[in-house]
């Protein structure tokens, strides 16, 4: 798209209200074009729209109406999350009209450099931990993106002082055209969100497209023991800088000695980094990191990367890898309750989200996993349910599927709980049932490796009503 200003005295449509749709309909405002918002829900749920019909802006409610999208509009700026199946999006393929999502809107407005973080799990701990260390050094982040913030609010305050860090989800990314981040990094591709995306050429494609604009000057982070980040390198054409676990790199961020199979867990590693003159620098003991998991692991050699390339000195990141704890639903420690503990871990809305918690502990495991069913078959768990879990407490959509997978892995007790009309009620149910199984050292982990969708609003609701739960037993 044009700069937003080009658009001043056009035809806007945005399409889906929320944090974000009000925002750029502020911005759009603004600058003076002419902004019509549409939602699909009643005007009672929309209680946010109030606020932009106060400044003059026409929302429309209850549906898309058949004139909404017409060969006026200049523009129209998509809710991430409404599929391009969409009927008024449908429209404006047909007639040439231009559709981003606000992601791209703000890249125009914004004046501080840009760090675009994504990737199919780790996003919200990888960007809230390179804030952390970016205050940590002196540096002034901002948070900004698919973790809360919209981006056309959080760039009304940036400076040229600033960084702009963002977290990216695909349904963001598949929406912009020029958006182009200084650093960009992708932390890991599995398979997930194919009910929007079709399939994973389209799901790649869309993540990929965080790196399209970078030129001279631009860096991309990438996962090197990821077989998807990896095969993107020759396409980058600013500089290629890989994190790894796995292996030692010629140049990045890395483990050192690396998690080769079979090698002993009991040897001492370090992060480290390796320059461009192939100068090793160690950064921290992998068992001085704040948070548990081999998987935050990853993630802490995407900050340091991010981090480094941003300018912060390789002695100014340990101290806040160490410090750092576990953002809300991520691998989050909720309490210990008769000698057990208990772990939310609702963001885990894949199979390898899950796959990865399970291997965090040595403990046994008590899982309650479950939720919208989009269409997988759970195979992927089969292996950590056999060697990590004792005990399934299943609800939601999926329950059956993953009762068949717990099944496959001679797990001898399998609990399915019926779900009624009330979430919290069924929640509560699975946790007492998990209380009652749990023994001194287990671990009571939720880790749904589905969406919520299907029983809660959000992971969120899910967590917290997880969380009252345990304190309530």
């Amino acid at each position: 798209m044009n700069h937003p200003d080009t658009y001043r005295g056009k035809q806007v449509v945005v399409l889906g209200l929320a944090k974000s749709g009000v925002q750029v309909a502020k911005v759009l405002h603004k600058i003076g074009a002419i902004v019509k918002v549409n939602d699909r829900k009643e005007k009672e749920q929309c209680p946010e729209a109030s606020e932009l019909e106060a400044l003059g802006i026409s929302v429309i409610y209850g549906g898309h109406p058949d004139d909404l999208i017409h060969s006026d509009v200049a523009l129209v700026v998509k809710n991430p999350g409404i599929p391009y199946s969409t009927p008024p999006l449908l429209k404006a393929k047909e007639l040439g009209i231009e559709v981003v999502t606000e992601v791209e809107v703000a890249y125009h407005l914004c004046e501080a450099p840009i760090i675009g973080i994504t990737g199919s799990n780790g996003k919200t701990t990888t960007t809230t931990w390179v804030s952390e260390i970016f205050s940590s050094a002196g540096l002034f982040p901002i948070v900004a993106g698919n973790i809360g913030t919209p981006l056309c609010e959080a760039v009304q305050e940036a400076t040229d002082n600033d960084w702009m860090v963002i977290e990216l989800s695909s349904f963001q990314l598949k929406g912009i055209e020029q958006f182009r981040p200084r650093i960009g990094c992708l932390l890991n591709v599995t398979e997930t969100h194919l009910d929007y995306h079709g399939d994973m050429d389209d799901y790649i494609s869309s993540k990929a497209k965080l790196f399209v604009n970078q030129g001279e000057g631009d860096t991309a982070i990438l996962n090197w023991d990821d077989p998807t980040c990896r095969a993107l390198v020759p396409h980058m054409k600013g500089k290629v800088m890989p994190f790894s676990m796995n292996e030692e790199l010629l140049e990045g961020v890395f483990v050192s000695p690396p998690f080769h199979e079979n090698t002993e867990d009991s040897l001492m590693r370090w992060v480290v980094y390796r320059d461009h003159e192939g100068r090793l620098h160690e950064i921290i003991p992998v068992e001085d990191i704040g948070i548990k998991g081999r998987f935050n692991i990853e993630n802490a050699l995407a900050a340091c990367a991010i981090a480094i390339v941003a300018g912060v000195s390789v002695d100014q990141l340990s101290a806040p890898l160490s410090s750092f704890r576990a953002v809300e639903h991520r691998l989050e420690f909720v309490g210990e309750v008769a000698g057990a503990s208990y772990y939310n871990n609702s963001k885990a809305t894949n199979s390898k989200a899950t796959t990865m918690a399970l291997t965090s502990f040595k403990e046994p495991i008590i899982l309650i996993a479950g939720g919208l069913d989009r269409g997988s078959d759970y195979m992927e768990l089969l292996a950590a349910f056999q060697e990590r879990v004792k005990a399934v407490i299943l609800l939601g959509e999926t329950k059956h599927k993953l009762a068949t997978v717990a099944e496959l892995a001679g797990l001898k007790v399998i609990s399915l709980v019926d779900t009624v009309e009330d979430a919290a009620t069924t929640l509560n149910t699975a946790v007492r049932q998990a209380a009652a199984l749990a023994q001194k050292g287990d671990i009571v982990l939720l880790s749904p490796a589905c969406a919520s969708w299907d029983m809660f609003t959000s992971y969120e609701e899910r967590g917290r009503m997880f969380k009252e739960a345990v304190h309530n037993l």
